[in-house]
């Protein structure tokens, strides 16, 4: 059996229960079963004893496509990709025998397509309550305001948080709008594409030099320390990962929980990055500070923010407007905000700091007005978007509303 990446199993669905099972030693690794209208298929890989498993609507009448990559599957049913999932390790499955076998299960080789997609793939409108659809849900959202519209990047999220055997799996979904009405999808901005990278954590976006660059971390999927790494695109909508920066924290942090680097620009041109984590001298959540001269060499300076207890603060951002400097994280999901008359110290919280937006809600400036966008789930880990406003008060305080394109 041909087991060279890429390559696909091909079959039509039987009117059978089990559609295939391979068995080594009395051990299945491998078997797809059609019941009350659900095809399932569970895959063994040497990293788990646990089967990946990958499910979708189908009947006796449709064709299954299963396409095995070295980091990735995918499920067909009728063409329509349907579930994926992420695999670590080698598969058991290729040279078992079957045990049961009710359909003709072709195998063929995949050719991969090189071809550069399109800025926009498609098209929809109205965000509030948006999710991809076909399984997809969206997580944390990462606005930012360029070239006179607003981008969202968020979270692209099967499975809510269980895929990669509960490492998530997550990628970077980019959609952006005008008018925040009519909206444009873009390809997927950070993707995985190795097998070490178990979730492409939540990040940033800044651009300079006439380049734009995210910043993340990456959970790793043997539980390693989490670098943050960064792509790069020169158009804002094509990025891709520079592999030559790559760094992690050092011991003082707990560097495995290192997530959500938010990066920003002061004055005088240096780079600042906060970084979700733990200070262990302390034993208390922090954003760590860092900051750089030439964007390529972080020097940690201590800390942005620390917790008055082991929770981290998450999802990190920073802004200036109308006078004020502003520093947001969430605790439990939920958002909080300081504010302060200097970039990088000095913050006090307002008498009611609370964010309305739902999950980890991150903002933008956009023409003028203060953006946030979050997620919206009940009782799980990613579901929909959701929108607020913010108005900037006298004394630097915020007020909170739903903006007026999404309320119409």
């Amino acid at each position: 059996m041909n087991t060279s990446y890429p390559f696909a199993w091909s079959f039509c669905l039987s009117d059978e229960k089990i559609q295939f099972r391979r068995e080594t030693d009395s051990v299945v690794t491998a078997d797809a079963v059609l019941d009350s209208g659900r095809l399932t298929v569970r895959l063994k890989y040497s990293w788990k004893d646990e089967p990946l498993r990958l499910s979708a609507e189908a009947d006796g009448s449709c064709t299954a496509e299963i396409i095995f990559f070295e980091h990735r599957i995918e499920l067909k049913i009728n063409g329509r990709l349907s579930d994926e999932e992420w695999p670590v390790g080698e598969p058991l499955f290729t040279d078992a025998p079957f045990t049961v076998k009710n359909v003709t299960l072709n195998e063929a080789p995949v050719r991969v397509k090189t071809e550069v997609p399109p800025s926009v793939t498609g098209s929809f409108e109205g965000i509030e309550g948006w999710c991809p659809g076909d399984g997809v849900f969206v997580g944390d959202c990462m606005p930012y305001s360029f070239g006179g519209r607003y981008h969202l990047l968020y979270l692209r999220d099967r499975h809510h948080h269980g895929s990669k055997w509960g490492r998530g799996a997550h990628q970077w979904g980019h959609v952006s709008s005008c008018d925040l009405v009519h909206w444009d999808v873009h390809p997927t901005a950070v993707g995985i594409d190795e097998q070490w990278e178990g979730s492409i954590c939540t990040g940033s976006w800044i651009y300079q030099d006439g380049l734009h660059y995210l910043y993340y971390t990456v959970r790793t999927a043997d539980g390693s320390p989490a670098p943050i790494c960064r792509s790069v695109s020169a158009d804002g909508y094509h990025f891709t990962k520079d592999k030559s920066f790559r760094f992690t924290l050092s011991d003082r942090y707990k560097s495995v929980s290192a997530r959500d680097p938010k990066v920003v620009k002061d004055g005088g041109g240096r780079l600042h990055m906060f970084v979700t984590t733990t200070d262990l001298t302390i034993g208390r959540g922090c954003l760590a500070h860092l900051v750089s001269d030439d964007g390529e060499h972080f020097t940690e300076c201590g800390n942005l923010y620390v917790a008055n207890n082991e929770s981290e603060p998450e999802c990190p951002d920073h802004f200036f407007f109308g006078g004020k400097y502003y520093l947001l994280f969430s605790h439990g999901a939920t958002a909080q905000y300081r504010v302060s008359d200097k970039p990088f110290s000095d913050f006090t919280a307002p008498d009611d700091p609370t964010i309305p937006c739902a999950s980890v809600p991150k903002c933008a400036v956009w023409n003028g007005r203060i953006l946030f966008a979050g997620f919206r789930a009940d009782n799980c880990y990613a579901g929909a978007v959701t929108f607020c406003e913010a108005h900037q008060l006298p004394d630097g305080t915020l007020s909170f509303g739903m903006p007026d394109e999404i309320k119409k």
